[in-house]
């Protein structure tokens, strides 16, 4: 009984400090490019009362669904445009998907199995990430296992909410992982009844009703209005949009938006971006397929598999779409690790991925040589001594701290160094505090951290406006308006790098100079 308290208490002391782990990431500045743009169209959206319309760099954006960008504005009414605002709403949904992660686990094969699914959800690596780089998949990991668990519960009304939610997050494709989870379980126990049943009818229903908002806005901004250019052309429709080219038209390539897919490109992603626990799905879900005939449930391998393999098959593909199947993907993996009768092989694999995992932090510091936080030292030196400390399951609550050590560096040294070479950002906070005035142009240049940040208005323009006008711009675009007789005062120079695309000579702090562009803000008389 001693036993069983210690380990369920260190276990959600252990999730409360994973979740203060994902908190430390709401602080760090938005990155560029995708992070800045959304929360840049939010900012529109309050800043002109329009919540139907989504406009990017001063025209008609259509892409994302409109409904991660409501809930950043209703946050923004809140606490105003800051990067708390941005995040907040995003880390509140991946919150309701551990929640019900753990619901469902605990469901399905108990409370242990649930509170370890939490740890391993909570320690994915490209899901810390995400709290950090804010997109539109936390809020998809929160609504496809939150829907998946209300159907399982027969809660048909709010499970055809958040299914209509995460429809309205990512579009019809978010329907994949929620139906084959509920189809797969049936089909795979042979419950012919059950799939068919006329319930499922009034979900369909349901969740049709419920996207009318988004399929309003999308008939308001571009359907009704024929003769508006997007994509180089007139006539498009933001329904046929939303239903068919930006999901059908990027999976077989034929839409507006295309890529080039590769289909082991999301088997070698899951090494790194569940780490660390990567290894222990593989062999999670190749011993489930072994013993699928004494299998407690199907919900998680259908609904996993089912996404995976429409995602490898898919012409546009990265890395941050797996994010919104990792709650199936650790209820496996803890359901199979709890499994083990003799658990040498999960030992062993563990401590080599702890041993990486060290070298990675003290080589990435060694190299980089990040600006020193004494905060987020004396919090990596409180974990490191609850890592020799622990007892109870040790491995696995070793491989839990081991990945708070890693991403307390990141969030608290790393990754506030590596964004003061966001330009766009950088330039911003600097105007802001010195330059308190009138309105900003960027000159042959863009940049959505700039756009986000800086309080006054953002003008944009290839062609020289009326001066006097501050210009946020490059060095050759300044000098060429030297040599057409202006006269430019540079105010102050940023150094500037595309900072969600590290590369070894600019993380090498011997050669970073090399790697790192530069961004001015110059004021023309």
């Amino acid at each position: 009984m001693s036993d069983n308290f210690s380990e369920k208490k260190i276990s959600w002391w252990i999730i409360g400090l994973l979740i203060f782990m994902h908190i430390t990431g709401l602080s760090v500045t938005i990155m560029e490019p995708d992070g800045a743009l959304y929360a840049g169209i939010a900012k529109y959206m309050v800043q002109h009362h329009d919540y139907l319309n989504l406009f990017a760099d001063g025209q008609e954006w259509l892409d994302k669904p409109h409904f991660p960008f409501w809930m950043m504005a209703l946050s923004y009414q809140i606490f105003g445009f800051t990067t708390f605002a941005y995040k907040l709403p995003a880390f509140l949904f991946l919150m309701m998907g551990v929640y019900f992660t753990y619901r469902f686990a605990f469901d399905l094969y108990g409370d242990k199995v649930a509170r370890w699914s939490v740890c391993i959800l909570l320690t994915a690596e490209h899901l810390v990430i995400s709290s950090t780089d804010v997109r539109a998949e936390p809020y998809l990991t929160g609504l496809i296992i939150g829907a998946v668990y209300l159907l399982y519960k027969r809660r048909l009304l709010l499970g055809a909410l958040l299914t209509a939610c995460a429809v309205m997050t990512k579009g019809p494709f978010a329907l994949v992982p929620v139906g084959c989870a509920i189809a797969g379980q049936y089909i795979f126990t042979k419950q012919w009844r059950e799939l068919f049943h006329w319930r499922w009818l009034v979900v369909g229903v349901l969740v049709l009703v419920f996207i009318t908002p988004e399929l309003f806005a999308l008939y308001q901004q571009f359907d009704a209005h024929p003769e508006k250019v997007v994509f180089g052309r007139t006539g498009v429709s933001g329904i046929r949009f939303f239903f068919w080219d930006s999901q059908f038209g990027r999976f077989m390539n034929t839409g507006p938006i295309r890529g080039s897919g590769d289909p082991l490109f999301f088997f070698h992603t899951v090494l790194w971006a569940f780490l660390p626990w990567s290894v222990m799905l593989y062999a999670a879900v190749v011993q489930f397929i072994r013993k699928r005939e004494v299998a407690v449930e199907f919900y998680c391998i259908s609904g996993a598999l089912s996404t995976f393999l429409l995602f490898s098959m898919s012409k546009f593909q990265l890395p941050h779409y797996l994010n919104i199947i990792f709650p199936f993907f650790a209820i496996l993996t803890a359901q199979y690790i709890l499994s083990l009768n003799k658990p040498k092989f999960f030992v062993i694999t563990q401590r080599v991925i702890m041993s990486v995992m060290a070298v990675a932090i003290v080589g990435l510091w060694a190299l980089y040589r990040p600006q020193i936080n004494y905060v987020f030292v004396g919090l990596i030196a409180g974990v490191m001594v609850l890592f020799f400390v622990v007892k109870e399951e040790r491995v696995f609550f070793r491989t839990c701290l081991m990945s708070v050590v890693l991403n307390l560096f990141l969030n608290g040294m790393f990754y506030p160094d590596v964004l003061g070479y966001q330009s766009g950002s950088s330039a911003a906070f600097y105007a802001n505090e010195h330059l308190r005035g009138g309105a900003v142009c960027m000159y042959k240049e863009n940049s959505y951290a700039f756009n986000f940040y800086l309080d006054a208005p953002v003008l944009r323009s290839d062609t020289l406006m009326q001066v006097p006008v501050l210009l946020y711009t490059t060095r050759e675009a300044m000098d060429s308006l030297k040599v057409r007789g202006r006269d430019c005062e540079v105010l102050k120079s940023f150094p500037r790098f595309p900072v969600t695309k590290l590369d070894g000579e600019f993380v090498n702090f011997y050669t970073r100079k090399r790697a790192v562009g530069e961004r001015l803000l110059v004021l023309v008389k």
